[in-house]
């Protein structure tokens, strides 16, 4: 199954390549043999790893990330021929394949993933000293997210969500008991008390504190919403997430208000055509609306879009544009439909385990994708407030593929462990039920 969806996978990204080329010069791109064969080759190489090492895993997790990452390579290729002198596939060619590589190494080293509950509070002490460093640095587009070291340039943050995921879901496993059945009800929420109150303050702090120093709206909500939903997970009472909410709303409100970077970006939301109203024509966000309002039903087709009038960001924060121009709303719909799916399994694998720890680190991780995609799709469509983040495999950024790689890497040691049988009492001499009880 995981085989034939994979050669799917590449097909259809080999088919978007061609019909870029076909749309732009009508003929087949020249290296469009190469380009297949070696992202087939990766595929190959990673579904080899996976049966090795993790033969239950959830055989959709892998090819759907395949098939995102290689339509995104096909999007930045085509938005390259609009820019001949800032070719940005090459080098997302060769972070994909880092990517690929640590997934690998992810499957292979790691046989359990319940080993990683034993670092918990390393992992969070790196998260911080990941978040804290571009802080050093000179802002890039008006937000200290990068680390520029000459020609090299990375961005922290995206390895620190898998660390704070990690650390998340450690805490709460040992913690949800007394998180559950503490507190007072008001009215008709169960509130905690003001003692195990303290971690979520302390992260709702450090959000906002991300949000003033590094100037980055996404990056601050995306912390904030893996604690509140990892924790209402853990305890399933809806006090967390009216607390949660709160908390947020007065974060945001607070930091829109006074932090210039992040009220101009307020500004722009609630007015995207100011700018043109103002004679000094349209903006990022006016351009990715008239992008998506051009692209229609089916969309004008790979390579016959305009959306490179949007900017330096037409490859990264709005990428998402290019997709709903040349591909339509049934394109998008199916982009949004991958994301869906890839989380629901994530969140399958997480509930069929028994074992807390394990439970919440698919989730977290699960949840991390579903609030990068609500975030950047919300901001380029005008619904919420535009950040800084970049559309999981499909937009530029090597931080970006290689985090969500590993990510992906974590979910199928988890999935696997999920799925796999319960040992045969009789030949193993473990009672099933034991077993069962230990997941």
């Amino acid at each position: 199954m995981e085989l034939s969806l994979l050669v799917c996978a590449v097909l259809i990204s080999v088919f978007g390549y061609a019909a870029v080329g076909l749309a732009r010069s009508d003929a087949v791109p020249p290296d469009v043999a190469g380009y297949g064969a070696g992202l087939g080759m990766l595929a190959l190489v990673a579904h080899l790893a996976v049966r090795l090492r993790a033969p239950y895993a959830d055989p959709l997790l892998l090819p759907i990330a395949v098939l995102l990452n290689g339509l995104g390579l096909v999007l930045i290729y085509r938005l390259d021929l609009e820019t001949p002198r800032d070719e940005a596939a090459p080098t997302q060619l060769i972070w994909s394949t880092l990517g690929v590589a640590l997934f690998i190494a992810v499957v292979l080293a790691l046989r359990d993933h319940r080993v990683l509950q034993r670092y918990a509070y390393l992992s969070m002490v790196t998260a911080l000293v990941l978040m804290i460093v571009p802080i050093f640095f000179p802002a890039v587009n008006g937000a200290k997210i990068w680390i520029r070291i000459g020609g090299f340039s990375f961005q922290p943050g995206e390895f620190a969500k898998i660390l704070l995921a990690v650390f998340f879901a450690a805490y709460l496993a040992a913690s949800h008991n007394a998180l559950a059945y503490t507190g007072r009800k008001v009215w008709r929420l169960q509130l905690p008390t003001g003692r195990v109150l303290g971690p979520i303050v302390t992260i709702w702090l450090l959000s906002v504190v991300v949000l003033v120093l590094e100037r980055d709206l996404g990056t601050s909500l995306l912390f904030f919403g893996l604690f509140v939903i990892m924790l209402y997970v853990a305890t399933g009472r809806t006090g967390w997430i009216a607390v949660g909410l709160l908390l947020a709303a007065v974060g945001a409100f607070a930091v829109g208000s006074l932090e210039p970077h992040v009220h101009s970006r307020v500004e722009d939301w609630l007015d995207p055509y100011a700018s043109i109203e103002a004679g000094q024509g349209p903006g990022q966000l006016a351009q990715s609306l008239f992008a998506f309002a051009a692209g229609g039903m089916l969309g004008t087709g790979l390579g016959l879009g305009h959306s490179i009038l949007i900017g330096f960001a037409a490859k990264s924060d709005f990428i998402l544009a290019t997709a709903g121009e040349e591909l339509g709303l049934v394109g998008l719909t199916a982009l949004f439909l991958l994301y869906a799916l890839l989380v629901a399994r994530g969140y399958r694998a997480g509930l069929s385990l028994r074992d807390p720890f394990g439970r919440l680190l698919a989730i977290g991780l699960a949840s991390i994708l579903a609030l990068q995609v609500f975030v950047i799709a919300g901001g380029v469509t005008g619904l919420i407030p535009l950040t800084g983040m970049a559309m999981p495999f499909l937009a530029q950024g090597g931080s970006s593929v290689v985090t969500n790689w590993v990510i992906i890497a974590l979910l199928i040691r988890v999935s696997d462990f999920a799925r796999a049988p319960v040992p045969d009492a009789v030949e193993t001499g473990v009672i099933a039920a034991a077993v069962e009880a230990e997941r």
